[in-house]
């Protein structure tokens, strides 16, 4: 069986940049244990694999270790792949995802993509001292959200200057750790590790930004906000908080097309 796939880097307007998703469009599901093998060979943070089920894609994400239960980029992704080389003609794709429910990503005339997310439940925490360790350096504040811990610090400084242990990070019983801080030329920054997933650090996380704009919309007091990941690679954001829901916007670009043998 030959299966088309596509490599996308999104939450960027140019290649080498965002995140890297594969993308594979399937006409039926795979097994979950062959998708997880595609996702290892792959090697990259996401692999996403969608079935089109009468008028809405069925998704799922995959790390090259498991299957996570929401992807922002990969998401991302997928709307660009259906959008630019399968003819959808709408301005809006229904997802729907077992693991996250009813996810939307619509199209607008400028090259943005705009996804609608539920919005994350945080619980402000006590420091907690591994995590602190792990990090290497206290924050000023720590939450827990649905998958992950997130630590406020003060500045974006503070956040480019972070070496995380990353065998101690993946010790944690937890999907990954945000680190944030007010931007200097956005309104937020932010950076995402999560080791025990196989991803030591990932370059943009949408997902995250379900945690950190319901926290930033309440510091900053206001809804729409521009955000930047400063992974090495870098990405730009804008998110939008509507309450339980959460607007997460960003740009992608095709970097590569090809075929696999399964």
């Amino acid at each position: 069986m030959r299966q088309k796939i596509y490599q996308i880097d999104a939450f960027t307007n140019r290649t080498f940049g965002g995140n890297p998703a594969a993308v594979c469009i399937l006409d039926s599901w795979l097994s979950p244990e062959l998708m997880q093998k595609i996702a290892q060979e792959n090697n990259l943070a996401e692999t996403a694999f969608a079935v089109k089920k009468d008028d809405q894609y069925e998704l799922r994400w995959f790390t090259p270790e498991v299957e996570v239960d929401l992807c922002g980029h990969a998401t991302l992704a997928t709307a660009f792949v259906l959008f630019h080389f399968y003819e959808f003609e709408k301005d809006t794709i229904q997802f729907y995802s077992s693991r996250s429910g009813h996810l939307t990503v619509n199209k607008a005339d400028n090259g943005w993509l705009t996804m609608d997310f539920p919005t994350d439940n945080l619980i402000a925490i006590q420091n907690i001292e591994e995590l602190d360790t792990a990090i290497g350096k206290a924050p000023v504040k720590t939450l827990k959200g649905k998958t992950d811990y997130m630590m406020v610090y003060r500045s974006q400084k503070e956040i480019e200057a972070i070496e995380p242990n990353h065998h101690l990070l993946g010790q944690l019983d937890v999907r990954g750790v945000i680190v944030t801080a007010p931007g200097e030329e956005v309104d937020f920054v932010s950076r995402f590790f999560a080791p025990a997933c196989g991803i030591p650090e990932d370059p943009v996380t949408g997902s995250a930004h379900t945690s950190l704009s319901p926290y930033w919309t309440e510091i900053l007091n206001k809804t729409k906000m521009t955000a930047k990941q400063l992974s090495k690679r870098g990405g730009d954001v804008v998110c939008e908080y509507l309450g339980e829901r959460i607007k997460i916007s960003g740009k992608a670009v095709l970097y590569l097309t090809g075929e696999i043998d399964i």
